[in-house]
């Protein structure tokens, strides 16, 4: 069981999380809060025990166990035209990647567009979705999957799953990392709005892919190439002989 009043205790935000919603079950996380006219408060965090729709990327599924690791997504609502949301999506990998390694000493690595992995294996998953309004958006919500507590992953995967309690070997407390998580989204938001070139620099650091030659594929498209770099809006750009193109999505792997 998750405690609220724990959690609470050790969130020092003044706007992510202060409206915090629990939810033993929900479909999922990032489509409540994508649609719902009762919770669309800026900085809302909805955590849910367990996703009966649980997604990932491309529609995905994300299965958890309940009880065992954090789902959760953050809902913002700003004047989202200055700034580049895709940031998003890169700056909170990189918080959960810091959470990990300030709390359980991880070596954390990222893998694009949105992968957090231990040993090559994958610990964590963002995805950020957004509504608008004409050319506007309105609202951008920021889904992300922890796996914490899970001892096993039984079944085949892409890439191997693992959790922080089969890497640090011991159980952890959701809340104290829910609540680091939370404290370090809401420093990276104003990172990503005064500095985002530092959001850019710190992810490449922690890509290990970067310079590597790679096999990119998008539903039946598949490409290979150098993965040059990431551009100003976190694109990957890959090079392929001596020409270089920009990639908006796609599935990543070393060649």
């Amino acid at each position: 069981m998750f405690n609220i009043e724990e959690f609470d205790i050790k969130l020092d935000t003044e706007v992510i999380g202060r409206n915090f919603i629990y939810s033993d079950e929900v479909e999922s996380t990032n489509s409540v809060l994508l649609s719902s006219k009762e919770f669309n408060q800026h900085g809302t965090v909805l955590l849910g025990e367990f996703q009966t729709k649980g997604r990932g990327r491309k529609e995905r599924s994300w299965v958890s166990n309940a009880g065992q690791n954090l789902t959760f997504s953050i809902l913002l609502k700003s004047d989202f035209k200055e700034h580049k949301i895709n940031l998003v999506n890169l700056g909170s990998s990189l918080v959960v990647a810091q959470a990990l390694e300030n709390l359980f000493q991880l070596n954390v690595e990222l893998k694009w567009p949105n992968d957090v992995l231990v040993e090559k294996k994958k610990i964590a998953g963002i995805l950020l979705e957004s509504t608008s309004k004409g050319n506007k958006i309105n609202r951008v919500v920021i889904g992300i999957g922890i796996n914490v507590n899970q001892p096993n992953f039984p079944g085949k995967f892409d890439i191997q799953p693992t959790s922080i309690r089969k890497e640090f070997k011991e159980l952890v407390s959701r809340e104290r990392l829910l609540s680091e998580i939370l404290n370090m989204f809401e420093d990276m938001l104003e990172t990503w709005k005064k500095e985002p070139e530092k959001i850019l620099n710190d992810w490449r650091n922690r890509c290990k892919m970067i310079g590597e030659r790679i096999k990119i594929i998008d539903g039946d498209k598949q490409k290979s190439g150098i993965f040059n770099d990431i551009d100003e809006d976190g694109f990957l750009v890959l090079k392929i002989a001596d020409k270089y193109e920009k990639i908006h999505f796609g599935d990543v792997s070393l060649r």
